[in-house]
């Protein structure tokens, strides 16, 4: 699982794939150093449906993070093909 790291505004989101699955690992506030959540374990992570549910006022941090993982799966599967 290759780690991705997401910042929108003030947050940091470091993130991991995992068969297709987004696993939220930490997300803190860089400016307040504050850590929302930090998990040591990347099973036990919870995913990005999770965390959207659990904190809603972070969506646009979340929207990121879809986003980037859409860019890259797209990314991946054109590679795979051969069309790029």
């Amino acid at each position: 699982m290759s780690e991705h790291r997401t910042e929108v505004d003030s947050w940091l989101a470091i993130w991991r794939l995992d068969h297709h699955q987004i696993r939220i690992i930490q997300v803190h506030n860089l400016f307040a150093s504050r850590a929302l959540i930090s998990v040591p374990n990347p099973d036990a992570a919870p995913d990005l449906v999770q965390m959207r549910e659990q904190f809603p006022k972070l969506s646009q941090l979340w929207d990121a993070i879809r986003h980037e993982y859409w860019t890259e799966f797209f990314t991946a599967q054109e590679h795979s093909q051969g069309t790029i």
